[in-house]
């Protein structure tokens, strides 16, 4: 156990002095193509390397730990195509390859702050804050998860700061994930989200935006700062774009895109599958369209959840679809090598569900100070303002009995057991108990019995037919996921045998 610590230590050592290097030369190998190509290929032969030496130590699922192989390498390719394509401004490359590639997820955060933490919790700290700064939003779409639209809800300036700069000292975070309602609609002090941004330059936002409002100044200002990625959320192209977010809104989003890539940002698109949409977003027209004439360098798939604004258990992928949805992922990410990730179907590269402030993942507040394990659970047992006005931070946040409970779950469910050992490893694959599991979470909603964050996760919760034919939901996406588990993540080697007998 301690030379496969040190053997990953003497990775991450080795992999930070690796991305400081290409920070610093990226600008030349930007030039240098037969240069630029022979790194990429000697560090994805480390990368595989590193995969046999944990396969072997029968740690972890060996079919999870090649699916990190390969998002691993569709990053780094990604770093690579972007060099290639001069695509990221000087402090766009600095910042990515430094703070968020480096500290964030090499490093994991700060080792000072994560080593305090361990010492008094026995585990480690998470590694993402999602905000919602505001409830508000330009827009209003059909579905919402937040059900966000015109609305004066949102949290103070002061509250914004102190979070981040708790995460930052408490937790060693350098990661902040911005949702919403729209962030760049935000306001506070008459300071804006860009404003929250520059003030913590040693961090790395990502942030889920509608796009509509990236105009040339917020471009620019974007490409100055360097340390924000921008989500743009799309349906697929202009129908189902414009069906849902409103006519016009897509032709604003290519703008922005453009802009965006004049700027050299770092920037990506977010899709949400429904039961109607979820081959066309990944088919080649989609992905084609953004990955190459739009030059999107990253791109986050979440399955519709049956939650916010009219939600409907109608709109689930359904089992089926959910299973080409996590094949065709796989392809694109190990043939093609894009930075793309099914927030379900990719549970693997997580190793399971990451909410409730697990050790790795993240928690969520939202413009109402409410803390959640995940912005797709809205049910909270703690608010912020409550919890600093009692004189305490944001450990005691994630200390809340319900939040362990879910950790404790989660912990049940394989995480951090060693398959070499006999520890149980549920399916990950169907990671979340909102969601895959709801006949596990519901009596936990019921015993802890933590707020619905609006009417609409009130009326989930007391709505028997929605928990029926969630769970009726669950157990026919396992029929069809449970085999490919076990055949493809905890036992390959006898699929191996099977073909070549």
């Amino acid at each position: 156990m301690g030379s496969l610590a040190d053997s990953r230590r003497n990775h991450a050592s080795w992999a930070r002095r690796a991305i400081s290097a290409l920070a610093w030369a990226g600008p030349f190998l930007s030039r240098l193509g037969p240069v630029r190509s022979r790194l990429a290929d000697g560090w994805e032969k480390k990368i595989r390397a590193e995969t046999e030496k944990q396969i072997r130590s029968g740690l972890k699922p060996p079919g999870a730990i090649r699916d990190r192989q390969e998002i691993g390498i569709a990053i780094m390719r990604t770093v690579e195509r972007a060099l290639m394509e001069n695509r990221l401004s000087r402090t766009s490359l600095d910042k990515f390859l430094n703070v968020l590639v480096g500290d964030a997820i090499i490093n994991k955060g700060d080792d000072n702050a994560k080593s305090r933490f361990v010492a008094r919790f026995g585990t480690s700290s998470p590694e993402i804050l999602l905000i919602s700064p505001t409830k508000a939003c330009n827009l209003f779409c059909k579905g919402c998860y937040a059900d966000s639209g015109a609305t004066r809800e949102k949290l103070e300036w002061e509250i914004i700061d102190r979070l981040i700069t708790e995460a930052h000292d408490l937790w060693g975070a350098r990661f902040i994930v911005l949702s919403g309602g729209e962030p760049l609609v935000y306001k506070d002090r008459g300071k804006g989200i860009l404003d929250i941004i520059e003030r913590h330059g040693d961090c790395f936002f990502m942030m889920y935006t509608n796009g509509t409002l990236i105009n040339d100044s917020v471009a620019v200002r974007m490409g100055e700062l360097g340390n924000v990625m921008p989500a743009i959320s799309v349906e697929g192209l202009r129908e189902k774009t414009d069906g849902r977010r409103g006519e016009g809104v897509f032709d604003r989003i290519i703008q922005a895109m453009e802009r965006l890539r004049r700027e050299r940002v770092f920037y990506g698109i977010s899709m949400t599958a429904t039961r109607d949409n979820a081959e066309e977003i990944l088919s080649d027209q989609v992905i084609n369209f953004y990955f190459q004439e739009m030059g999107v360098l990253f791109g986050w798939v979440f399955q519709y959840m049956p939650i916010g604004r009219a939600f409907t258990l109608r709109l689930l992928p359904t089992p089926e679809q959910r299973l080409w949805m996590w094949k065709r992922s796989r392809q694109l990410i190990s043939e093609r090598h894009l930075f793309l990730i099914d927030f379900w179907n990719g549970g693997t590269v997580s190793s399971g569900c990451i909410s409730a402030g697990r050790d790795g993942g993240y928690m969520a507040v939202d413009w109402n100070g409410a803390f959640m394990p995940c912005v797709f659970m809205p049910y909270s047992p703690v608010n912020i303002h409550d919890i600093y006005a009692q004189g305490k931070n944001l450990i005691d946040v994630w200390a809340d009995p319900f939040f362990a409970r879910i950790r404790a779950w989660q912990r049940d469910y394989g995480h951090k057991k060693s398959l070499s050992e006999g520890g149980r490893h549920g399916n990950w694959i169907m990671p979340c108990p909102m969601r895959d599991h709801y006949a596990e979470l519901y009596p936990l909603l019921r015993e802890y019995n933590p707020t619905p964050v609006d009417e609409n996760a009130a009326a989930a919760l007391q709505d028997p037919e929605y928990r029926e034919q969630l769970i009726e939901y669950n157990r026919s996406v396992g029929k069809l996921f449970d085999p490919i588990w076990e055949s493809r993540y905890l036992h390959p080697e006898k699929e191996e045998s099977s073909k070549t007998a």
